[in-house]
C-alpha cells in the first residue's frame, strides 16, 4: 500500500490554471486525508492527486495545515442549512445549529480527523478561532440579532450569544464519541436542541 508520503514521479498536467484549480487541490487534499490521515498527507501528494505542479499549490498555501484549514471551512459550508421559514427565528436557529452539529459529527472528513489527528482541531479549541468558526459566529450573530427583533431571543450582545452557541455546539460535536455510551446520537441531538433553546430564550 502506498502512502501520501510516497510521491509518484509521473508528470503532472501542464494545462492552464483555471479558477477551479483551488477546488481541485482541496478535493485532492480531502481524498488524501480520508485515505491516509492528516499526518501522512503532504503538499507534494496533494499536487499529484490534483494533477497540478507543486508550485501551483505552494502559491496558494504555505503548508498542509493551511490547505486543511481552507478545506474544513469549505466542508462546513456544505452542512450549513438555510434557516428560512415562518417559524420564530429562535426555533429556526436551534434547528440549524442541531443540523450543523449532526452534519459535522457524521461528516467523513471530520470523523477521520477526530479519530486519527485530533491535535489539528485542538488548535481551534484552546488556542485561536479559525476562519470557519469566525464565519459561523458572524452568521449566528446576524440570526441572533434578527431573533432579538422578533422577540424570540433574549437581549444581549449578538456576537457574545453567537460565540456561546458555537462553544455549546462545538463541545457536543467534539465530545460525542466520549459520551456515546451514556448519551447516544439521537438523545444527544435532543439535549443539544434543549440546551441551545433554553440559552437563547427570553428571560
Amino acid at each position: 500500500m502506498s502512502s501520501c508520503n510516497e510521491v509518484s514521479d509521473s508528470p503532472v498536467s501542464s494545462g492552464p490554471v483555471t479558477s477551479s484549480v483551488d477546488d481541485l487541490i482541496l478535493d485532492a487534499a480531502r481524498t488524501c486525508i480520508l485515505d491516509f490521515g492528516l499526518r501522512r498527507t503532504t503538499l507534494a501528494e496533494i499536487a499529484r492527486r490534483a494533477g497540478v505542479s507543486r508550485p501551483t499549490v505552494y502559491r496558494r498555501w504555505p503548508d498542509t495545515r493551511a490547505v486543511v484549514a481552507d478545506l474544513l471551512t469549505r466542508e462546513i459550508a456544505t452542512v450549513v442549512p438555510q434557516m428560512g421559514g415562518d417559524d420564530p427565528v429562535r426555533t429556526r436557529l436551534v434547528r440549524g445549529v442541531v443540523e450543523v452539529a449532526a452534519g459535522v459529527r457524521e461528516h467523513p472528513l471530520f470523523a477521520k480527523i477526530l479519530r486519527s489527528d485530533p491535535d489539528l482541531l485542538m488548535t481551534y479549541i484552546v488556542e485561536r478561532i479559525g476562519t470557519s468558526q469566525r464565519a459561523i459566529v458572524a452568521l449566528l450573530s446576524q440570526t441572533v440579532a434578527a431573533g432579538q427583533q422578533d422577540g424570540s431571543i433574549r437581549a444581549g450582545e449578538p456576537a457574545h450569544l453567537a460565540a456561546m452557541v458555537l462553544l455549546i455546539a462545538q463541545s457536543a460535536v467534539q465530545s460525542a464519541g466520549m459520551i456515546a455510551d451514556v448519551l447516544p446520537a439521537d438523545p444527544l441531538t435532543t439535549e443539544l436542541a434543549l440546551a441551545v433553546d433554553a440559552y437563547l430564550a427570553p428571560r
